[in-house]
């Protein structure tokens, strides 16, 4: 495809390279790299057209019974879904007739009937591994997605395996282009069966698992995704060209679903746990145990046919997997995976606009220190809870049939309490975090050519005193006709109200540009957030007072050719400076902030091997969030690092895989060296253990290592860095053992062990460079950190959407300044030492308002 439109399209993304990037020399350090950057820039590759294809629904009134083997008669009536293509590792490859694929749909008043054979030329092709709901695992699978707005930007998909399990995912837009939202489960049947000639399987998915429009008669977005391990191949109905931006813009077409009607959604999750716990943590003479009972449930109704109520009351997340907690060294906070699945599950479109970090709510309460600081003499913290509780939460989603995307979600901490121990021996009470709630409202509207305009804002209100917080963003993506070009961003507004006794109002915006479609593809980009734009009440935030800018320019090979089956490359850059001059440090020479360029290689072998290289070069850098004092600078040289990773076939039974990146520059010359291994053996489709590894070792470091406050305003603070080694070593080990396709136990051990050894110590002038402190300083900033955790879950499927668990959780930490340099005593430490253990059951019991009427009518 050309024309002119493409051509105006390519000036634009020029001029916008040039406005973006004005500080980046690294790019353009002569005239013969422009030359041959701006030429792959605006290489453009013709796209060609595939075929649409279509398959028109069968409605159905027998009666099927989900066994896994479609021998029904009713089978035979279905529109016949065959003659898949490869997407990988060889596209458009058309399958080999002796591994066939055969795909059968129906449908009635109550859901979507999907039946398939999947055949195998050798029945030691198939590969099966039990994993449990939502683990992929080494498995075939076959998934059906569809788009039932028909706006190839949603999707619903649901995939079964060969023995029998299942797992489903929301399709929607997010900040990468197109996302799968695993999270998200849905309550739908399913079968499958071993044949000696392949395997088989049937899937019921009711209309209450699933979202559509009122129209009488529906064409909805349809593809049939099926993977064979052991061959690496994957292979599509609706062929895919990897080359084409999205994968919903390729579906094909599923006609005539007629007279169709959303039934009553509304689905009961009542829950009872019980928890013994022994805390080892607790501070003097407070109790070490304790034991509760908890009951609550989980609400899903549909208050139309395209929207749902989810609402938790009393929720309790004490069975969610342990936090992966390191030795933070950075300025910046850590980033938590959120586990708790109610925050998890079908929150695609809480997520646009980057506005919402989940761990907020009930996360640390914001006077947690308070309790510490407000000590009298002799007087200690008792309890100090480290997060807040959640009362409630409700969220409500959906999409009407003219593509408007809403989302609301809702929830309410309780007042958070620290008791200190008097002197009498009596007790108090410090508040350390008031009643909050936290509100999220989201509206999405959809366009055609896969374009979306969307408005977010999150809302954080605390009782009493305390400040609240609100962010706003309109986010805009844009695509051209022919699926090629990509433009969007967004433009943000912060407010915290009485803050301080003022309120502050802060502003953002991000801008991108790019090539999506084609072997070569790139975008260009620019993120602003001027000094008083804040988002971390309800967001992940790091730093404002930051323009950050740079471009990634990619060219894949696809086609096997030789040894590989595809080879990618990419090139990126990225410039970074303040918006405006931070207190104390005036003139344009301090607005730099850091700048670098990376490349990266990967491929896959033809015996389906991946591996990869990379190298990124730093130049100088002046860090404003080092020296942990507003208005401070530490100025840095640059540096080189090189890395290299590889993954054996994972459809084997033994597969493995490292990786090693080395570095070294900075002030004081460091030398850094990161390796990492893991294996997996699996002895049976049952039992598998995974065990992985990493190791980081660092000497001459430069980082900070304590403040010197001043004695008067007169002074200045002291800021005092060091030059130190670091050693950090990670073992996570995992077993799982699956009894049958709804029965399992997993257990999950993971020790983390950090040791900072500062080599000398130098004070932080105020230019920014490091000398000799004038004053003697012997303080001792030796850091040792230990965290073990073990996760051991049993999990018992009884009923469709029911569960029984049995959960047992130790935790063990441990921080101070002297260490044990052997690792196995060290890790012998963190064993005998203080932790925490819990001991938990949980039922979940689900239930269906339509089968429960359907049941009593049976009755009758």
């Amino acid at each position: 495809m050309s024309g002119n439109g493409d051509e105006v399209t390519a000036v634009n993304f020029a001029v916008a390279l040039r406005l973006v990037m004005p500080g980046i020399k690294l790019l353009t350090m002569n005239h013969r790299l422009g030359a041959t950057v701006s030429l792959l820039l605006f290489s453009y590759f013709s796209i060609a057209q595939i075929p649409v294809r279509e398959i028109s629904a069968t409605r159905t009134n027998a009666t099927i019974k989900l066994d896994g083997d479609p021998i029904e008669d009713a089978w035979k009536t279905a529109t016949l879904a065959d003659k898949f293509t490869q997407l990988r590792p060889s596209p458009f490859t058309p399958e080999d007739q002796q591994n066939a694929t055969k795909i059968f749909i129906l449908y009635n008043n109550a859901g979507i009937y999907v039946g398939g054979y999947c055949y195998e030329r050798n029945k030691d092709s198939i590969a099966a591994e039990l994993m449990g709901r939502d683990g992929f695992g080494n498995n075939d699978f076959v998934g059906v997605i569809f788009d039932t707005y028909h706006d190839k930007l949603n999707g619903f998909e649901y995939f079964v395996t060969p023995l029998g399990e299942q797992w489903d995912a929301k399709q929607a837009p997010n900040l990468n282009g197109e996302g799968e939202d695993f999270s998200w489960n849905a309550v739908w049947q399913s079968a499958s069966k071993l044949q000696a000639d392949g395997w088989s399987f049937e899937m019921f998915i009711p209309y209450s698992a699933i979202r559509f429009g009122p129209k009488q008669v529906q064409n909805w977005g349809l593809n049939i995704v099926r993977r064979r391990q052991k061959s690496g191949q994957q292979l599509f109905w609706q062929s895919i060209d990897p080359n084409v931006n999205g994968f919903l813009t390729q579906e094909g077409l599923l006609k005539n679903l007629e007279n169709i009607k959303p039934p009553v959604r509304l689905q009961f999750s009542p829950y009872f746990s019980s928890y013994l716990n022994y805390d080892g943590t607790a501070a003097g003479n407070a109790k070490k145990s304790s034991k509760s009972i908890n009951g609550g449930m989980d609400v899903k109704y549909g208050l139309n046919q395209a929207f749902t109520l989810d609402m938790t009351l009393i929720p309790d997340f004490g069975q969610v997997q342990s936090d992966n907690r390191v030795l933070n060294l950075t300025p910046f906070e850590q980033r938590f995976t959120e586990n708790r699945t109610f925050f998890t599950e079908g929150t695609e479109l809480f997520n646009k606009g980057n506005l919402f970090y989940s761990r907020r709510i009930g996360g640390e309460p914001i006077h947690y220190g308070d309790a510490t600081s407000s000590l009298a003499a002799g007087e200690y913290v008792s309890k100090n809870p480290a997060q807040s509780k959640l009362i409630n939460a409700t969220k409500i989603s959906g999409r009407t049939q003219k593509g408007l995307g809403i989302g609301i979600l809702n929830a309410i901490t309780k007042p958070q309490y620290a008791t200190i121990t008097t002197t009498d021996k009596g007790t108090r009470e410090v508040e350390t975090d008031p009643l909050t709630n936290y509100n999220v409202l989201v509206l999405d509207q959809t366009f055609k050519y896969n374009s979306s305009v969307s408005f977010v804002n999150t809302n954080t209100m605390r009782s009493g005193t305390d400040y609240d917080a609100n962010v706003s963003s309109v986010l805009f993506d844009l695509n051209d006709k022919s699926n090629t070009w990509n433009v969007g961003g967004s433009v943000g507004m912060s407010a915290l109200m009485n803050k301080g006794g003022e309120d502050i109002i802060g502003y953002n915006h991000n801008l991108y540009l790019g090539k999506t479609s084609g072997r070569l593809r790139f975008n260009v980009f620019q993120e602003l957030s001027n000094a008083k734009y804040d988002k971390s009440d309800l967001g992940y935030f790091t730093n404002n007072n930051t323009m950050d800018q740079g471009v990634w320019v990619g060219y894949n090979w696809i086609k096997p050719k030789g040894f590989y089956n595809q080879f990618r490359i990419n090139f990126n850059g990225f410039y970074s400076r303040l918006v405006s001059p931070l207190d104390d440090l005036k003139g344009n020479d301090r607005m730099y902030q850091n700048a670098r360029v990376n490349v990266n290689a990967n491929m896959q072998s033809k015996k389906l091997w991946w591996a990869g290289l990379n190298m990124t070069v730093r130049a100088k850098s002046n860090d404003f969030y080092e020296p942990r004092v507003k208005g401070r600078v530490f100025e840095n040289t640059g540096s080189v690092g090189v890395g290299a990773w590889f993954e054996s076939n994972s459809a084997k039974k033994i597969s493995y895989g490292g990786q090693a990146y080395l570095a070294a520059g900075g002030i004081f010359n460091y030398r850094t060296a990161d390796v990492g291994a893991y294996g997996k053996i699996r002895f049976s489709s049952k039992f598998a253990v995974d065990l992985n590894v990493n190791t980081e070792n660092g000497n001459n470091q430069a980082g900070w290592a304590d403040i010197l406050y001043a004695s008067n305003a007169s002074q200045k603070d002291s800021v005092i860095f060091s030059r130190r080694k670091l050693r950090s070593v990670e073992n996570t080990l995992s077993l799982k053992y699956n009894f049958t396709n709804r029965m399992g136990v997993t257990m999950r051990t993971r020790h983390y062990w950090s040791k900072v050894m500062p080599q000398e110590f130098f004070l932080l002038t105020e230019s920014g460079q490091l000398e000799k402190p004038s004053f003697f300083y012997d303080r001792n900033r030796n850091q040792n950190y230990n965290y073990l955790t073990v996760d051991m879950v049993y999990t018992w499927q009884f009923a469709q959407g029911s569960f029984f668990n049995i959960v047992w959780k130790d935790i063990g930490e441990n921080f101070s300044r002297t260490f044990e340099r052997n690792y196995f005593k060290n890790a012998r430490g963190a064993v005998s030492g203080q932790q925490f253990n819990s001991f938990s059951l949980r039922v979940i019991y689900f239930l269906d308002y339509l089968t429960l009427k359907t049941k009593r009518a049976g009755t009758i």
